[in-house]
This record gives structure tokens, sequence and C-alpha cells, in this order.
């Protein structure tokens, strides 16, 4: 079994995220071996690895966006199966391939995951500032589908963003992303850290990873390989 545990200046007693036996297997092939992790509150822990490598696969299986085969996963001490609603209200998942509704425009997507999540207070300042700081604001009435992939990605994040949680977990959040959008979102999720969020990512961007990891793991064939120690002191 694979065993992934923070540093112990990042440990608490309730992790914010927790997996524990958790893998995934698709008939006979194993794409997730079984894995322990934890990430503790306002740690940001960076999954690297070639493609295939099972990065999308623990993302989707800790999010049960795909149940997983074996294993448990708790955000926050809630567990996700026994507790899902709980869980969820903790709980972001961005991933790379956002989806939306037909029917809505972006402004309505984001009012309606802020409303989903009783997080209406403020919303209009809040969604502004989202959609100004991410080169939104002129398409907040325009149907996504019509949006170019970056537009798009932007996009999923801010719903992401508009509701609290304290774990955040995105797959590739930067793969269409231009030099501006970047910067923006490694400032929205230092300062979503500093917060005291939890926020695991998957990337093939190693200068990000070098710039936003407190922890890295990387994964090959469903297994955690090497995992540097902590390459930046908070």
């Amino acid at each position: 079994m694979n065993s992934v545990t923070p540093t112990a200046e990042n440990a608490s007693t309730v992790p914010a995220l927790q997996t524990i036996n958790l893998g995934k297997k698709f008939k006979e092939f194993q794409a997730l071996h079984p894995l322990d992790l934890t990430i503790a509150a306002g740690e940001m822990v960076v999954l690297q690895g070639h493609n295939g490598s099972g990065k999308t696969t623990l993302l989707n299986c800790i999010s049960y966006l795909i149940p997983p085969s074996s294993g448990e996963v708790k955000v926050a001490g809630f567990d996700m199966r026994q507790e899902e609603l709980q869980a969820r209200k903790q709980l972001v998942f961005v991933p790379d391939v956002p989806r939306f509704f037909l029917e809505l425009t972006a402004w309505e997507h984001l009012r309606f995951i802020a409303a989903a999540n009783e997080s209406l207070e403020g919303f209009e300042q809040r969604a502004e500032k989202l959609l100004r700081d991410f080169n939104l604001w002129h398409v907040r009435d325009h149907f996504p589908h019509r949006f170019s992939r970056g537009m798009r990605l932007k996009l999923g994040l801010l719903l992401g963003l508009i509701r609290p949680s304290s774990v955040l977990l995105l797959d590739e959040p930067t793969s269409a992303l231009d030099q501006e959008g970047t910067q923006l979102l490694t400032e929205e999720l230092q300062r979503r850290k500093s917060e005291g969020s939890a926020i695991l990512l998957s990337s093939h961007d190693a200068t990000l990873a070098d710039r936003l990891a407190d922890r890295k793991i990387v994964l090959s064939e469903g297994r955690v390989g090497s995992i540097p120690v902590a390459n930046r002191r908070r």
C-alpha cells in the first residue's frame, strides 16, 4: 500500500483530506493501487506524473465522480460514502474539462452554484470581482458553450471559487490558461491556502509545482513514486 503523509509542521488533529486504502480497478486493470493520503488544512499538494499515471483517476475517486473500488475518503472528518452531504459541502472539484448547462449564462452559472451552496450573501460583489480578475466580465451574459477552451476553463475555476470550501481539487487547472490567467490563479490559490484551504492539484507544469507545492506526489502506473520533501518553507 502507498502511504503519503504530511510533514510534522502541517499535521493537524482532523486532516482536511484523508484517503485510506483508496484504489480503483477497471475490470482487470488496476488504475490506482491502494493509497493512503493525508493533507492538512492550509497545505498545497501537487500531483505529478505522465499521462495515464493515475492523477485524474485519483482526483475522480476522491470526489466520488468515479466511485473507488476500495477504500475510504474523508473530507474534514466526514466520510464521502456515509456522510456524503456534509463531505460535499466541504469539497470543490474542478475537472480539466468543465461541464456547463446549455440554458445558463456565465453569470447564471455562478449564481446557481452560490445558491446551491447557501453562499448568496455578498454574491454580486464576489462574482464581479472574479469575473473581472479573470477577464470574463464582458461575457458574463453569454453562454459558456460558445466560449473558447481557455474561457471555459476559467469559468470552471470560478464556479469552484465562488463557493466556500475547505478542500479544493483541481485537475490540470492551467492547461488552457494564458500567462496572465495562470498568474491570477496562482495568486488566488495562495490566498485560499493562507486562509486554511487544503489544495490538491495535478499539473505537468514543473515551474508551477515548484512555486506552489508544500509537497509533491509523483504517480507512475497508479502507484506513488518518488515523493520530494516539502520544497518551500511556509
